[in-house]
């Protein structure tokens, strides 16, 4: 069983409940991932946040440039927020105009919109257009770097640091796969939008074709983005995302010998993941699972269920030998709050223990009047002495 393998963590109600990890179950068949020529790697589903396997994942390393998927997702944020926008005319930087590695040589002391210097960091991984932008939303590259470290916080991003905006190699400047599978993640789920960005495969900026990095575009067809990076202390990185069959899976490599190494190990994984491991949407959000009776409430049903999408990823065949037990208190009293833990969801798998969720209200029940509380305890007084009599 590749390590960690199903680790999984969901949020409700803003608790996080840690599930039990699948590797423990005796019973669960054990697919050997491939062998990836790289410092470090990671499989995850988008969804439902499973690890199908993974190397060295939180081992700090030069992310290269995958950093500028915190820079996208900075500037994403601002976009929503209306504090720029996509036709904007950006004014060049001589500090733009000159920095190193990756660029589409725009001159300084000119301007260009927005949405192109955009598509040339995602397609091109390109520095100076990169820096420009940065320029153009703060006051410079160090406040937004700022702003770039404390959103890697919120995120959860606990082994990164941020020293630049571009990716550049850095003393101090590192993250790890998980910590960068978990921002593509987000990318993906807070700016679906946005993200189609990252499936352009060429576009043309004065009078010049570019192409996008990332070969797996033209290689897998379910392959609608991420990123690519390379430095000399990186190596060769990337992070794909694909989607067949509603499962989206997430791969990142981080520092492979070569382009091809980097490029074959990201197939392998997908293709590994896919082969082997199925997704499916056990609950929906807000979807009752079940109804229960409340007393001495302004109503007196309460639906139950989850206040997030609860997915779930197994080897193929498992999801057959998958049961729910609901539990809940017998008596529930009014007041109740959306989001409050009512009950337990539990999972057997294969007729065995495997994992639990809370069973939340899917909305508010407030104290009843004096008529409706009067109602209920004379129900409740008949229904504790019936049950006594007996």
């Amino acid at each position: 069983m590749p390590k960690g393998f199903l680790y999984l963590t969901r949020f409700f109600t803003g608790i996080a409940f840690a599930l039990v990890c699948i590797a423990s179950y005796a019973g669960v068949p054990s697919p050997q991932p491939p062998k990836i020529p790289a410092k470090a790697w990671l499989l995850i589903d988008h969804n439902s946040k499973s690890v199908l396997a993974e190397h060295n994942a939180d081992k700090p390393l030069p992310p290269a440039s995958l950093t500028k998927l915190m820079t996208a997702y900075l500037l994403f944020e601002k976009l929503s927020a209306g504090k720029f926008k996509l036709g904007d005319p950006v004014k060049i930087s001589f500090k733009a105009w000159n920095t190193k590695g990756s660029r589409i040589f725009i001159r300084p002391e000119t301007w260009v919109i927005a949405e192109d210097l955009i598509k040339s960091m995602i397609v091109r991984s390109a520095n100076d257009a990169t820096l420009a932008l940065v320029e153009h939303v703060a006051a410079n590259e160090e406040a937004f770097v700022a702003e770039m470290n404390a959103r890697a916080q919120t995120l959860g991003m606990n082994r990164t640091f941020f020293k630049n905006a571009t990716g550049l190699d850095q003393s101090g400047h590192y993250s790890t796969a998980r910590d960068l599978s978990r921002l593509a993640s987000a990318l993906i789920r807070d700016f679906p939008d946005y993200y189609k960005l990252f499936s352009i495969k060429e576009f043309t900026y004065n009078n010049i074709k570019q192409y996008n990095r990332n070969a797996l575009l033209w290689r897998d067809k379910t392959v609608d983005g991420v990123k690519t990076g390379r430095t000399r202390s990186a190596g060769y990185c990337l992070i794909v995302s694909a989607k067949r069959n509603n499962m989206r899976l997430i791969a990142a490599v981080i520092g492979a010998k070569d382009e091809n190494s980097r490029v074959e190990a990201g197939q392998k994984l997908l293709d590994y993941g896919y082969r082997n491991f199925e997704t499916r949407l056990l609950y929906a959000a807000n979807n009752p699972a079940t109804m229960v009776r409340v007393w001495k409430g302004d109503s007196d049903v309460l639906p139950l269920g989850v206040t997030d999408n609860l997915y779930l990823t197994l080897p193929r065949g498992w999801h057959a030998k998958l049961r729910a037990r609901l539990t809940v208190k017998e008596i529930q009293y009014a007041p109740i709050r959306y989001g409050q833990k009512v009950g337990t969801l539990s999972l057997d798998l294969d007729q065995e223990p495997f994992t639990e969720y809370p069973l939340v209200a899917l909305k508010e029940i407030k104290v009843g009047n004096i008529l409706q509380r009067t109602i209920d305890n004379i129900r409740l007084w008949l229904q504790l002495r019936n049950g006594e009599s007996g």
